[in-house]
């Protein structure tokens, strides 16, 4: 018998970066991003959830994907997102490499007791996990003491994304 094991991923969007130069996606937009940007990949389910920080679920079988390997395709969903041309942007709008921000995917698993009884807050033993776009990824991870606030866990508890245009 095939008992396969879901990972559980909850996203939160953190936009860093001016409305004016890039569009913020609403709480639908952010988690279509993932419905369609991962849907090639037949065993990774995602929904949009009903809590007030976590936005998008991602099951995943951890026998298949490590949640870095998740997170990576996440903010290669999101990169794309943000390089295609959408129906509300006219071409002028449309961003070019100087204007696409930088993408972190920042995940660690939860050990602690869950602070919600909802189905959609965070359990232990999920990965929650922070898709920030912003400008500088060097300075936002700074600005968060990033180093400071994983140096501690065990490395297999924390990952980190980075995704940059070429410009």
């Amino acid at each position: 018998m095939n008992t396969e094991i879901l990972g559980r991923m909850l996203l939160a969007h953190n936009f860093d970066i001016s409305g004016d130069i890039v569009p913020a996606l609403s709480r639908e937009e952010f988690a279509q991003v993932f419905q369609v940007g991962l849907s090639a990949y037949e065993h990774l389910q995602c929904r949009l959830v009903n809590h007030p920080h976590w936005t998008v679920e991602i099951l995943f079988p951890t026998n298949e994907f490590s949640p870095q390997q998740v997170g990576k395709m996440c903010a290669q969903a999101l990169a794309e997102k943000r390089r295609s041309p959408t129906v509300e942007h006219s071409p002028s709008q449309q961003l070019n490499a100087d204007t696409i921000p930088e993408i972190l995917v920042l995940g660690g698993i939860k050990t602690t007791p869950p602070t919600s009884d909802s189905p959609d807050a965070l359990q232990p033993g999920d990965w929650g996990v922070d898709v920030v776009e912003t400008y500088s990824g060097a300075a936002f991870l700074q600005a968060i003491a990033w180093d400071a606030t994983i140096a501690q866990k065990p490395p297999d508890s924390v990952f980190k994304v980075e995704l940059r245009e070429e410009k």
